[in-house]
C-alpha cells in the first residue's frame, strides 16, 4: 500500500473544503447566529453612514445647544434605520417583523407600566442625591413661547431613544444570539457592549459606563419574564425623560437646554455622578438591586395573575 492510497481525489478534497466553508457560515437552522448579528450591524452602520449627510443637511446639529425638534428628527431617522435593518433580517429568517420583542398582546399596558417605573426610579435617585447633598435644584429656566412644543418633542424623542436602543441592544441581536449562546450569556455580553458604547459620550465616567451596563442587564430581566421589549422600552424612556427633561440633570455627558427644571451636581463624583448625571452615581446600584428584587417577586410569583405561563425562551425555528 502506497501514499497514493491515502490521498483524496482532487474532486473529493475540493468538496470537503467547500463543505467546511459552508459549515462555518451555515448550521441546521440556516445562517449561523453570529453572522446574522454581524450582518444586522453592518446594515445599520452602512445605512447610518450613507444617510447621515442628508439628515445633517435637513436637521443640522450645531456645536452648541440644539432644539428638541432637531433631536426628535435624528431619533426618528435612527428608528427608521433600525426598522429597515430588522425588516431585511426577518426576510432572511422568514419571520414576522414583530417577532423580535413586539408580539405581546399586553404591550401597551407594559409600555405604560415601564414608563411609570422608570420615572419613579429616576425620581428616587434624584431625591436621594438631593438629600445626600449631591444635587442642587436651580429652579425653573426662563419660560418661552415654545415650552409646550418643546415638551412634546422631548417626550416623543425620549420614547424613540428607548425604542431604538432597546431594539439594538435587546431586540434582534438578543433573540438571535440566545439560540446559540443561551439567554443570560447573550444578555451579559450585549449589556457589556451597551455600557462600553456609552464611552463615546464626551462626559461619561467609568461609573456611568457601569451604570448603563447594569441597567441594560436589569432590562434583560424584564425580557426574560415578559418575553417582550415593551416594558423595557417604557422604563428606558421614562428614566431618560425624567433625568434629562423633568429634572434637567446631565445625562451621558450633557444637560438638555430645554429641560423643565434646572439642576446641577455637586460634591464627590462617586455620589453626584458629575457630568454623567444620576446614572453615573453609586446611588444607582441600590436602586437596581431593589428593582431586581421587586421584579422577581412581582413577575416571578404573580405569573398567573399576569397571564404569563413561562419565561422567555428562544424559538428553535
Amino acid at each position: 500500500m502506497t501514499d497514493e492510497d491515502f490521498r483524496q481525489p482532487p474532486e473529493a478534497a475540493a468538496s470537503q473544503r467547500s463543505g467546511n466553508v459552508k459549515l462555518m457560515f451555515y448550521g441546521a437552522q440556516g445562517l449561523r447566529a453570529g453572522w446574522k448579528v454581524l450582518l444586522f450591524a453592518a446594515i445599520v452602520i452602512t445605512l447610518f453612514l450613507a444617510t447621515r449627510p442628508l439628515i445633517n443637511s435637513v436637521a443640522p446639529r450645531s456645536p452648541g445647544p440644539v432644539s428638541p425638534q432637531i433631536d426628535l428628527t435624528h431619533e426618528f431617522w435612527l428608528a427608521l434605520l433600525v426598522l429597515v435593518a430588522t425588516s431585511v433580517m426577518v426576510r432572511i429568517d422568514r419571520r414576522p417583523l414583530r417577532s423580535y420583542g413586539f408580539t405581546d398582546s399586553a404591550g401597551l399596558q407594559r409600555l405604560c407600566f415601564g414608563v411609570c417605573w422608570g420615572l419613579l426610579s429616576i425620581s428616587a435617585v434624584v431625591g436621594a442625591l438631593w438629600v445626600h447633598g449631591s444635587l442642587v435644584f436651580d429652579g425653573f429656566p426662563s419660560a418661552n413661547g415654545h415650552a409646550l412644543p418643546d415638551a412634546a418633542a422631548a417626550t416623543l424623542g425620549t420614547l424613540l431613544v428607548g425604542l431604538v436602543e432597546e431594539s439594538l441592544a435587546r431586540g434582534y441581536p438578543q433573540f438571535v444570539l440566545a439560540r446559540a449562546l443561551g439567554f443570560w450569556w447573550t444578555a451579559l455580553t450585549l449589556s457589556l457592549i451597551f455600557g462600553l458604547l456609552h464611552g463615546g459620550n464626551g462626559g461619561e465616567t467609568w461609573i456611568g459606563l457601569f451604570g448603563a451596563g447594569a441597567l441594560g442587564l436589569f432590562l434583560c430581566l424584564s425580557l426574560w419574564y415578559t418575553k417582550s421589549l415593551f416594558w423595557a422600552v417604557g422604563f428606558h424612556s421614562g428614566f431618560n425623560w425624567g433625568e434629562s427633561y423633568l429634572y434637567g440633570a446631565p445625562r451621558s455627558g450633557s444637560a438638555a437646554p430645554w429641560r423643565l427644571i434646572a439642576t446641577h451636581p455637586t460634591g464627590d463624583l462617586l455620589w453626584s455622578g458629575g457630568s454623567a448625571g444620576p446614572e453615573g452615581s453609586l446611588l444607582l446600584v441600590p436602586l437596581i438591586v431593589a428593582s431586581t428584587v421587586v421584579m422577581c417577586l412581582w413577575w416571578g410569583r404573580g405569573r398567573a395573575a399576569l397571564g404569563l405561563r413561562e419565561r422567555w425562551q428562544p424559538s428553535s425555528g
